[in-house]
């Protein structure tokens, strides 16, 4: 059954605008509306389990019920269908409600760092599952699920030069110092919180979406917004007067950012080796 169809019979109506279809009209994304005049948004692609882990996310999301997710309509392997939300431009309280509310997402704890199954940060996998389960160590989990993952995949694609390998390498000599310090239980993480992951909805509040979820250390999900030149200053002391950072967060930042940097290595080239290289260097180069 052709995917429109499919549509139709789960929507049980007519789809009159169909959003973009894909040269070959493999795949239907983005808006689409029906004969009653109902909105919608629509992800299709290949099938797999991305869909799902994406359902899934948003829904742990939303069961903290401190932050508003789109409403999911349907998934299966090839599609996630769910509440339209258009985007609009945040108004002066926006990023101060952002920031509350990524705060208080944050204080969603658990007991181990992962999640209840490996799922994707953008299109490359994202191991969340240790042998025999979730993690009980942040140190060894941060190094070999995300840094240690994303390198080898990296280096799996040509990506990866000796020196990148021989500085891997060092960093894992010296990563316990720099992230064991801290010893706050696994917060509930957005995963991939950068500017074109939340919405500003109608109502002015924020909307995340395109979640990477797992349970981890919280200024990961703060390193990442700074990735490309950071939320506006509002957003971040709104964070901070609801949920304070531990003191020495800005030296643990860049090993945060690398995990994202080695991502954007392998999703989009070797424009961002000598960016990983930099971050490495940070800590092997003073010790």
């Amino acid at each position: 059954m052709k995917l429109i169809n499919r549509l139709e019979e789960i929507l049980n109506e007519k789809i009159v605008v169909k959003g973009n279809l894909s040269k070959g009209s493999v795949s239907l994304d983005g808006k689409i509306e029906t004969e009653s005049g109902k909105f919608y948004f629509l992800k299709s692609g290949e099938p797999g389990r991305v869909f799902f882990c994406e359902e899934n996310g948003i829904r742990e999301i939303a069961a903290a019920n401190v932050v508003k997710t789109p409403t999911i309509v349907a998934t299966e392997e090839d599609f996630i269908l769910m509440e339209f939300i258009s985007r609009e431009e945040p108004d002066s309280q926006f990023f101060d409600k952002l920031g509350c509310s990524l705060a208080k997402l944050h204080k969603k704890r658990s007991k181990s760092f992962g999640f209840y199954e490996d799922n994707f940060i953008g299109g490359t996998p994202q191991m969340n599952i240790a042998k025999g389960g979730m993690a009980k160590n942040w140190t060894e989990f941060y190094f070999e699920k995300r840094i240690l993952f994303q390198f080898k995949l990296a280096e799996s694609k040509g990506l990866a030069a000796k020196k990148l390998r021989d500085n891997i390498s060092r960093l894992e000599s010296v990563i316990g110092p720099i992230l064991d310090s801290v010893k706050e239980s696994p917060s509930l993480l957005h995963g991939d919180l950068w500017s074109g992951n939340y919405l500003c909805n109608n109502s002015m509040l924020p909307v995340l979406i395109d979640p990477a979820v797992y349970y981890g250390h919280r200024e990961a999900d703060l390193a990442m917004t700074r990735l490309f030149g950071g939320f506006p200053p509002e957003f971040y002391q709104a964070y901070n007067e609801e949920f304070p950072l531990e003191q020495g967060w800005q030296e643990r930042e860049n090993i945060y950012r690398l995990y994202h940097v080695l991502n954007h290595l392998n999703l989009f080239g070797t424009g961002y080796l000598y960016e990983a290289e930099t971050l490495i260097n940070y800590y092997i180069c003073r010790q």
